[in-house]
């Protein structure tokens, strides 16, 4: 027993499946099962297989140059940088799946690096770029929608996404981590680029446990109530898939409306604020309720 792997008070033991390099499982089932835990649709679906990639094979990343289909808009600039992500895999030594190769291995990160706006790429290097992937096996893009922003001299157009991702380990099993984030574009020509990029872990224990900043209507209770005294009557929240709009009477005599999109585990990000105008029309507007706790 003492000499044996242990984990949650049992002996560990370590599944074994037969191999075959030769078989292909599609014809016997549907492969995306094991891909993924949730039962969101996959959106970047578009099918680059290994033939899409001849081209740029062994070619030095400043020589790739990309067919302008691929960027031709916003949107095809997300799906198709995710779905040419998406089989991507860039093994780190000592942690790993409980498997061999994997998908494309590092073959689509040179394609994917051309979808990057020049100023970002004087920021960040192929090599770094290629580094940030680092245990990163396989992409999913599960949300994807434009988001509006304020003051915005460089017609920026942002997205919303989420992610999931299956990553290595230590203990030789895969897990699936999910993050969301921000992806900026901007117009270069006639094509459109990537500017930026932010992403968040998820977690999915501190809400259950932690806090009230995870659910939107404690936000807007807390938030605007507690800390700025400015709602004086809360709005039934209404919600449409994963988009949750909250309005409420200000005690200023105005009308906002905060929405926030929620995530796979359920918890609430705020992505923008908005008044009602004269007309009443929603305008998009920037409060900072941090400051409402300096002045308090």
């Amino acid at each position: 027993m003492n000499s044996a792997k242990m984990v949650m008070g049992g002996k560990l033991g370590v599944q074994t499946l037969e191999v075959g390099e030769d078989t292909d499982i599609r014809q016997y089932t549907d492969v995306e099962k094991y891909f993924r835990p949730s039962n969101l649709p996959v959106l970047n679906d578009r099918n680059y297989n290994m033939s899409f990639f001849d081209p740029y094979f062994q070619k030095e990343e400043s020589e790739i140059i990309l067919q302008e289909h691929l960027i031709k808009s916003p949107e095809d600039t997300i799906i198709n940088y995710f779905s040419i992500m998406r089989e991507a895999a860039n093994v780190q030594e000592g942690k790993y799946a409980g498997c061999g190769t994997l998908g494309y291995q590092t073959i689509p990160y040179p394609v994917a690096y051309q979808f990057l706006a020049s100023s970002y790429k004087e920021n960040m290097s192929y090599k770094e770029y290629l580094k940030t992937f680092l245990n990163i096996l396989h992409i999913n893009l599960i949300k994807y929608r434009q988001v509006p922003v304020v003051d915005n001299p460089n017609d920026i157009i942002r997205y919303f996404v989420e992610i999931e991702t299956i990553e290595g380990s230590e203990k030789n099993a895969a897990y699936f981590a999910y993050y969301y984030g921000f992806i900026d574009i901007v117009k270069e020509k006639s094509n459109y680029k990537i500017s930026n990029i932010e992403f968040y872990r998820e977690n999915y224990l501190c809400a259950p446990y932690h806090g009230w900043s995870y659910a939107a209507e404690a936000v807007i209770d807390i938030k605007y109530g507690g800390w700025c005294k400015l709602v004086k009557d809360r709005l039934p929240t209404k919600q449409d898939g994963y988009v949750k709009r909250i309005c409420f009477k200000g005690t200023d005599g105005n009308e906002y409306l905060i929405e926030f999109y929620q995530l796979t585990n359920d918890t609430d990000i705020e992505i923008a604020q908005y008044i009602k105008d004269k007309s009443g029309s929603w305008k998009l507007i920037k409060l900072d309720p941090e400051k409402c706790l300096e002045t308090n």
